[in-house]
C-alpha cells in the first residue's frame, strides 16, 4: 500500500457552495481520495491512500465543471509534474463563471508563499471593469423605464441597445458559468442567475419585436413593490441590466474581501529574508537563504530582519517580535537566548548559530498551521454545504410552481414572468456558502496577526461552551526557566553532585533539568561520561554516569532518604521552590532545589478568564507547596499538585463530566491532556508534542493571549452564527414573496446581491478584533 499523499488544488468557478458540494463529490469519488473543498480561500485539500496522481484529481475536478491547478506548498507531498501537466491544469478546461487573463508570474505560486487561492489582482480588476461599465449602464436604463417624463419617443428601443451589451458581455460570466453547470447537469448560483437575466431580456426582446411594446409613444411606468395581476409592465430590459449590475457589484465586493482577509497572511509570510549574511572562517558572505543550513553561522546587523531561527553565539540587543506574537514591546536577547526569522533587529549587532530555517522554520510553521486550519471544515459549514447542494434545484422547481400557478389561477403572462424570474434571482445560496468560511478566514488570519493559530474551524465550535480550563504550571504560569537555588549533599562534594546530576539530566529537556545543567555550565562543571539514559515522564531521569547509577527524581519517587534530606526538600518546597533528589547507586545522597518565576501578566491572564465564565485550575506535576505558592500569586483557588502526565489525563476527564472544558500546556507531559480535553491549548516554545495535540497555540508563549484566543473563538462563532441566520432569514422570508409576485425582480437582484455583501462585511469586522 503506498504511502499516503497530500495535495493542495486551487479551483477555479466556484460561486457557491453547491459549487463547493460538487467539487468535493467529484474528487470523493476516485478511490482512496479524500477532500475538502473552501469557497473562501477557493482551495481544495487532498489526501491520497491509493497512489492517484495530480492528473486524476484535475480530471476529477474538470469532470465537475472546474478548473484546478496544483498548488506546491512546502509541507505537502506532491509528485514531480512534467510541464504538459501544468500547461493542461492551467488552460485545458474553462472556469464556471470566472475570467481568464493572464496573471504576471508570482514565484510564490511555487514556493508555497500565497497561502490561499485567493482571487488574482487581474481578476479583480476584470470585475471591476465589468461593474463601472454594467453600472454606468444601468443608471439610464433604470430612470428612463422608471420614469415616464424621460420616456422620449423610440426610447425603448435605445435602452435595448444599452441593455444589449451588458446582458451579453457584463453578464458574460454568469451565461459561461450556467452553460458549464449545465452541460455537467449540476446548476447552481450562475444557472439562477443567467436564467434570471435572460428570461427578463428575451422577455422583454419579444414584447418590443411582437407584443407591442417597440410602438412610438408606448409608455412604462415600474413598482418597486410588484403588483399581481395588473400586467402593466411589458418590458424587463431594466431588470436584466440591474440584477447584472448587483450581483457583479456583490462578486466584486466579495472579491476584494477575500484578497483582504488574506493579506495579513500574504505579508507574514513575505516576511522571509531572501539571503544571510553567514560567517564562514575568517571572512563573512551573504548568500542566498536557501544556501544557509542549520549549524552555520550568521551575522545579524541592527535594523536587519533576523532570516532564520537560531541561538545567539554572541552580542546583544532588542528584538520586535510583534509579527510573531503580536506583542508590541521589544524584548532583550543576548548569548544563549533564541531568535526566531521575521522579527525585526533593532539594536545591536548578533552572531546566531543557525537551528531551522526555510520550510522548518517557526515563520514557516506558523503560516502553515493557519493554512491548514483555514482548509478545515466545521461541522456547521458542511451543514451548510449540503443544503445548498439540493438548494438550487429546489429553487428552479419553485420557479417553475409560481409560474405555472400564476398562469393557472391569474391568467397573466406579465404576473407569472415576475414571479419565475423574481424567485430565481432572489434565492441564491451564495450568502449561506460564504457565512461559515469567509468567516473563519478573517478570523484565524487576524488570530495569527495576534500570535495566536487556531488550528482548524472544530475549535471554534468547541470554544463555545467552555466552562473550566485546566492550566498548567510550568511554562505556562511560569517562565519556565528556572535557576537552582540550593545544592546540599552529605558524603561527597557538592560540586561532584551537581556535576553527576547535571550529567544525567543533560538528556532530558524539562525545565529542572536545563535548569541544573545551566548552573553546572555557569560554575565551570565539565559534564561526565554519560553510558545510558532514561526518563520517566513526571517522575525523574536514570543515567549511567562515570560509571554510577545516578537517579534525578522527585522526594516521593526516591528511595528512602536521610532524615536531613527529606528536612532539606521539605524546607525547598515550603518556600515554593521545587526539590529532586539525587541518588547513586539506589542512595540518597542530597537534594537540589530550583524556582521559577511568575510569567509577566499571569494574573491578568486568571483574572481575565474568570471574566469570561470559565473557572481555572492549576495542575502541575511540581510539589504542593510550589504550586500554592504560584496559584496564591496570580489568584487560583483550585490547585492540584503532584500530578503525573496520566493525572492530568485523569483530571481532565473529570472535569468532562461537568462541562466542556479546556487544557493550556506546553510540554510532552502535557500533551495527553490537550488531546484529550475538549479544547487543548498550547504555549509557545513548548515541545512539538505539544502543539501537535493542541486546537489553539499561542506563538509568544504570553498567558494574557489565553483569554484572548477564547475570546477570538467565540467573537468568531457569533459571527458565524450571525451570518447563516441572515442568509437563511432571508432565503425563507424572501422565497415566499417572490413567487407571490409582490417583489419586484430589480429589488430581489439587490437584495441577493446585498445578502452576499453583508456576510462578507459582517465578518471583515473581525480584523478589528484586539
Amino acid at each position: 500500500m503506498s504511502e499516503p499523499r497530500e495535495f493542495d488544488l486551487d479551483i477555479e468557478g466556484m460561486t457557491c457552495a453547491a459549487c463547493v458540494t460538487r467539487v468535493e463529490r467529484s474528487l470523493t469519488r476516485i478511490p482512496g481520495v479524500e477532500a475538502t473543498v473552501n469557497l473562501a480561500t477557493e482551495r481544495a485539500r487532498v489526501r491520497s491512500s491509493q497512489g492517484v496522481e495530480v492528473d486524476d484529481l484535475v480530471a476529477a475536478v474538470a469532470s465537475a465543471g472546474y478548473t484546478a491547478t496544483l498548488r506546491l506548498s512546502p509541507h505537502a507531498q506532491p509528485p514531480s509534474v512534467p510541464p504538459s501537466h501544468h500547461d493542461h491544469a492551467a488552460h485545458g478546461h474553462a472556469a464556471a463563471g470566472h475570467d481568464h487573463e493572464p496573471a504576471p508570474h508570482d514565484p510564490a505560486a511555487h514556493t508555497g508563499h500565497d497561502h490561499a487561492a485567493l482571487p488574482t489582482r487581474p481578476a479583480v480588476r476584470t470585475l471591476r471593469r465589468r461593474v463601472i461599465v454594467s453600472g454606468a449602464v444601468a443608471v439610464p436604463v433604470v430612470a428612463i423605464s422608471m420614469v415616464p417624463a424621460l420616456q422620449f419617443p423610440l426610447w425603448q428601443w435605445v435602452i435595448l441597445a444599452l441593455a444589449t451589451p451588458i446582458v451579453t458581455w457584463g453578464a458574460w460570466p454568469f451565461l459561461r458559468g450556467a452553460f458549464a453547470e449545465l452541460r455537467h447537469r449540476s446548476p447552481g448560483m450562475d444557472t439562477l442567475i443567467a436564467l434570471g437575466v435572460s428570461a427578463a431580456y428575451l422577455w422583454s426582446l419579444w414584447a418590443l419585436i411582437w407584443g407591442g411594446a417597440g410602438e412610438p409613444g408606448m409608455t412604462m411606468e415600474v413598482s418597486l413593490i410588484g403588483r399581481p395581476g395588473e400586467g402593466t409592465t411589458e418590458m424587463y430590459l431594466e431588470v436584466a441590466v440591474a440584477v447584472t449590475f448587483f450581483v457583479l457589484l456583490g462578486r466584486w465586493i466579495e472579491a476584494r474581501a477575500k484578497r483582504e482577509a488574506g493579506a495579513a497572511l500574504r505579508a507574514l509570510a513575505e516576511l522571509s529574508a531572501k539571503d544571510a549574511a553567514v560567517i564562514r572562517g575568517d571572512s563573512e558572505e551573504r548568500v542566498p537563504i536557501a544556501q544557509v543550513m542549520p549549524g552555520d553561522v550568521v551575522r545579524i546587523r541592527p535594523g536587519e530582519r533576523i532570516p532564520i531561527d537560531g541561538i545567539v553565539t554572541s552580542g546583544s540587543s532588542t528584538i520586535d517580535e510583534s509579527v510573531i506574537t503580536g506583542e508590541s514591546v521589544p524584548v532583550d536577547v543576548a548569548s544563549g537566548d533564541r531568535v526566531v526569522g521575521g522579527t525585526m533587529n533593532a539594536a545591536g549587532s548578533l552572531t546566531v548559530s543557525v537551528t531551522r530555517v526555510g520550510a522548518d522554520s517557526e515563520l514557516a510553521r506558523i503560516s502553515r498551521l493557519v493554512e491548514d486550519a483555514q482548509a478545515g471544515k466545521s461541522a456547521t459549514a458542511r451543514l451548510a454545504d449540503r443544503i445548498s447542494a439540493v438548494f438550487v434545484p429546489i429553487v428552479i422547481g419553485l420557479a417553475i410552481l409560481a409560474s405555472a400557478a400564476w398562469l393557472i389561477f391569474d391568467g397573466s403572462v406579465t404576473t407569472a414572468v415576475i414571479a419565475g424570474i423574481t424567485t430565481l434571482i432572489i434565492a441564491c445560496p451564495c450568502a449561506l456558502g460564504l457565512a461559515t468560511p469567509i468567516a473563519f478566514l478573517v478570523g484565524s488570519t487576524r488570530g495569527a496577526q495576534l500570535g495566536i493559530l487556531i488550528h482548524g474551524p472544530e475549535a471554534l465550535e468547541r470554544a463555545r461552551d467552555i466552562r473550566t480550563i485546566l492550566l498548567d504550571k510550568t511554562g505556562t504560569l511560569t517562565l519556565g526557566s528556572m535557576r537552582v537555588t540550593t545544592v546540599m549533599s552529605e558524603g561527597l562534594d557538592a560540586s561532584r553532585l551537581l556535576a553527576l546530576a547535571a550529567s544525567a539530566e543533560r538528556g532530558s529537556e524539562h525545565p529542572i533539568a536545563t535548569a541544573i545543567v545551566r548552573t553546572a555550565d555557569d560554575r565551570g562543571i565539565a559534564p561526565l561520561e554519560v553510558a545510558s539514559f532514561e526518563a520517566e515522564a513526571g517522575l525523574g531521569v536514570r543515567a549511567l554516569v562515570d560509571g554510577v547509577s545516578v537517579t534525578v527524581s522527585r522526594p516521593a519517587a526516591a528511595e528512602v532518604a536521610s532524615a536531613s534530606i527529606l528536612d532539606a526538600a521539605a524546607a525547598i518546597e515550603r518556600d515554593g521552590g521545587t526539590a529532586v533528589v539525587v541518588a547513586l547507586d539506589g542512595e540518597p545522597v542530597g537534594v537540589i532545589g530550583v524556582s521559577d518565576e511568575i510569567k509577566p501578566g499571569a494574573r491578568e491572564a486568571v483574572e481575565e478568564l474568570g471574566r469570561l465564565g470559565l473557572s481555572p485550575v492549576l495542575l502541575t506535576g511540581d510539589n504542593a507547596g510550589a504550586a500554592a505558592n504560584v496559584a496564591r500569586e496570580v489568584g487560583i483557588e483550585d490547585v492540584r499538585a503532584g500530578v503525573t502526565p496520566a493525572g492530568k489525563v485523569d483530571a481532565v476527564a473529570d472535569a468532562a463530566e461537568r462541562g466542556t472544558v479546556a487544557m493550556v500546556g506546553d510540554g510532552i507531559n502535557d500533551a495527553a491532556a490537550l488531546a484529550r480535553a475538549d479544547l487543548g491549548i498550547a504555549m509557545g516554545g513548548g515541545t512539538d508534542a505539544a502543539l501537535a495535540a493542541a486546537d489553539v497555540s499561542i506563538v509568544g508563549g504570553d498567558p494574557r493571549r489565553i483569554p484572548d484566543a477564547v475570546r477570538l473563538a467565540r467573537r468568531t462563532l457569533a459571527v458565524i452564527r450571525g451570518n447563516l441566520f441572515w442568509a437563511f432569514a432571508y432565503n425563507v422570508a424572501a422565497l415566499p414573496l417572490a413567487m407571490a409576485g409582490v417583489i419586484n425582480p430589480m429589488i430581489a437582484g439587490a437584495a441577493m446581491a446585498f445578502s452576499s455583501i453583508f456576510v462578507v462585511l459582517n465578518s471583515l469586522r473581525l480584523r478589528r478584533f484586539a
